[in-house]
Order: C-alpha cells, then structure tokens, then sequence
C-alpha cells in the first residue's frame, strides 16, 4: 500500500489531482446509480405504484437545475473542492437517511433524501467538470478533450454498472445494509478528498457576484440552449416510456428491463470515452452541427418501426444501441466544448449555468415521458424526441455560425 503511495506521490501534481477527482467522480457515480435501482426495485417491492416511484424522482431532477446555478456561483467563491467535498458529504448523508425502518419510508420523506442526492450529484458533476479546466494550460485544448471525454465516458459506465451493484446489493444484504455499505464507502473517499484534493481549486481570483450565475458569453447561451433539447431529446422516451414499454408490451420482468438500460448506459459511456479515438481532432460547434444531424435520423427510424410494427422486437433494441452511441459522441462534444468556452477564471459559473440547462432538459424530458407515454404511447414520445433533435441542430448551427464569425 506504501509503494502506491509513493507512486501516487511521485506524479505529476496535475495528474494527481486529476485522479483524485476522478476517483470522487467515480465512487459517487457508483453509488448514485446503485441508489437510483435500490429505490425502484425496493419500492416497487414494498408496494408502490409507477407513478408513486416516479414522484420519488421529481425533487432530484427540479433540484440539479437549482444546484447548478447555485453550485457554479458558490464553486467560483470557496473554491471547487469545497464544493466537491460538499456533494460527497451530502450524498452520505442522503443515503443514511434511508436506513431507516419501512413505516418510515414516507413518498415526502424519501423524495426529500432523494432531492439531497440530487443536490449532492449535480455539485459533484459540475466541480469534477470544471476542475479539469483549471489543470491544464490553455494551449493544451486536445489533452482538456480527451480527459473529459475520459471523465464523462466512465462516469456514465459506471452508472450503468451501479445499476447492476443495486439490484446485487439489493438481493444480497437487503436495503438498509446496502445504503449503509455505500454511505461507509463513500465517507472514506470523502475523508481522502478533504486531505489530498487542492484547497484553491477553482477559486476565482475576482470576487463573483451573484448576478453571474447567468452567463453572458454568446457561446455558452447557445451550447446551453442546445444541450437542454438533446438532454430532453433522450429523455422523453428514455426514463419513463420505454421501461413501461418493455415491460407492457414485451412482458419483460422488472430484472430484464433494469439489465437493459443497464446494458444501453454502459455501452453509451463507453462511446463517450472513446469519442477522441472517433473523432480525432479537436472538435468544434460545426461539428456537434453535423452530429446532431446524423443523430436526427435514428429518433425517425425507431418512431417508423413501432408504426409499421417492423420486426419491432429485433429492429428496436438495434436502433436503440444506434441512438446511444451517436448520442454519446454529440454528448461528450458538448461536455468538452463547454469545458472550452469557459473563462479560466470562474470556470464553474459558465460550467454551473450550462448544467443547469442540461438538468432542465432532463426534467422536461422526464415530465413528458410519463405524460405522453399515458396519452398516446411510445411512438409519440419518439416523435417528440425528433422535434427536440431538430431544435438542437438549429441551435447547433447558429452556434457554429457564431464560433466561426
């Protein structure tokens, strides 16, 4: 253990602390997607309906947009390791309050521990997020892409994977002990980030006002604006429509549904982590443009192949596999370009304010999930989610027309 230590020690300090947010990133993504299947599957078994569930979720989505702009604004003031250690504190404390016993576990009182995980994961995402921003040179814009491309990419992959970590902690220690399991671990890497992590990191230089939290750079209003419809793009068939879909029209098991979006957002992180193998130069708004485009078309397959019911059991799951990998390149374009735009100093203002729109867009996206899934089923929801991509290109197009002038 002492040798790894001083490897760890010999490294480069801005690798070092690199790695540290990458293990903090990590181990909260674990427990965040682990808590997310622990809450449906243990809920679902002690009798809660769909929509009851899903109420448990709305809190977590309303607060990443509040947190966002907030945390961004409060990253620039004390510093982005205060606000990191401040989401890994809060997480910890989310997951113990439930460890409580069943009579307990009220839909208010598990939707208030369920909106300070939210609060916890978004200060945690947007200080990893801009952090990376302030450990390297400005010069250095092909390494800042790969390492966010690295981030995001294994971060999603592990949510997948934390999906899985649930349902086993699930199975095998029920649910008290397995949010206790996973408050332990994280207060460990908790404790580690208050010794290790940079306490300057992220800290503006100039005092930051409150009225910053809005940006100003044109740049970021655009990538924001499109990011907000791609976000909700994926989610209005994503979150609610299509596990009720497998479920109803498949007669999958809740095991084979909670496997497959396992599966889906394990093989989409992975595409994000290689988007740089992919996509080898430094990417530009012209080409999350011509992205988006591509992206236009799988939304319009899987809506015409639930019409035509065309070998839908075959053909779906393969268009699906396709929109998520596509979906994942746009997606890390955006994450590095917004890295990018960023000032230097302050970079959690813009990077806060751009979560912020990607939270809504989520939340937007979940909302008409369940609600036109209700009304007119699957279909519909993909036909939404084509209007959303082709907003995004619009925007992605004035963007790049803006980059360029």
């Amino acid at each position: 253990m002492l040798s790894y230590y001083q490897s760890f020690k010999n490294l480069p300090v801005n690798l070092r602390q690199y790695l540290l947010i990458t293990l903090n990133y990590w181990t909260f993504t674990l427990t965040d997607g682990a808590l997310r299947m622990l809450v449906v599957l243990y809920f679902y078994q002690i009798g809660y309906d769909a929509l009851q569930i899903a109420l448990l979720f709305l809190f977590y989505e309303i607060f990443g947009v509040i947190t966002n702009l907030l945390g961004g604004w409060l990253g620039a003031r004390v510093g982005l390791n205060k606000t990191m250690n401040i989401g890994l504190f809060l997480q910890v404390i989310a997951l113990c309050m439930l460890a409580v016993p069943v009579e307990y576990l009220s839909i208010l009182y598990v939707t208030a521990a369920q909106a300070l995980s939210g609060i916890a994961k978004d200060l945690n995402k947007m200080s990893a997020k801009s952090a990376i921003k302030t450990l390297l040179p400005p010069d250095q814009q092909g390494k800042l892409y790969r390492w966010i491309a690295r981030l995001t990419g294994s971060k999603n992959t592990l949510k997948g994977v934390g999906f899985f970590l649930g349902g086993v902690l699930l199975s095998q220690f029920g649910f008290n002990t397995a949010v206790l399991l996973m408050a332990a671990v994280l207060a460990m890497v908790w404790l580690c980030s208050l010794v290790l992590l940079n306490k300057n990191l992220g800290k503006s230089s100039k005092k930051t006002s409150f009225s910053q939290i809005f940006a100003t750079n044109a740049n970021i209003n655009w990538l924001s604006g499109a990011r907000l419809f791609l976000f909700g793009a994926r989610d209005v068939w994503f979150v609610v429509a299509l596990p009720v879909f497998l479920a109803q029209v498949f007669n999958w098991d809740h095991w084979w549904v909670g496997g497959a979006l396992a599966i889906w957002v394990i093989a989409y992180g992975l595409v994000q982590a290689f988007t740089p193998k992919i996509i080898s130069h430094t990417p530009t708004a012209k080409d999350a443009f011509h992205w988006s485009l591509l992206l236009l078309i799988t939304p319009v397959m899987i809506a015409l192949t639930l019409h035509f019911d065309f070998f839908l059991r075959q053909l779906l799951l393969l268009e699906l596999l396709l929109f998520g990998a596509i979906f994942a390149i746009n997606s890390a374009m955006h994450s590095y370009l917004i890295v990018s735009f960023a000032k230097t100093d302050g970079t959690s203002l813009d990077v806060g304010f751009y979560y912020a729109a990607n939270a809504l867009g989520r939340l937007i996206g979940t909302l008409l999930s369940g609600w036109i899934y209700l009304q007119q089923g699957l279909e519909a929801c993909l036909w939404v989610s084509v209007i959303f991509v082709a907003i995004t290109s619009l925007i992605s197009a004035k963007l790049a027309h803006h980059q360029q002038r």
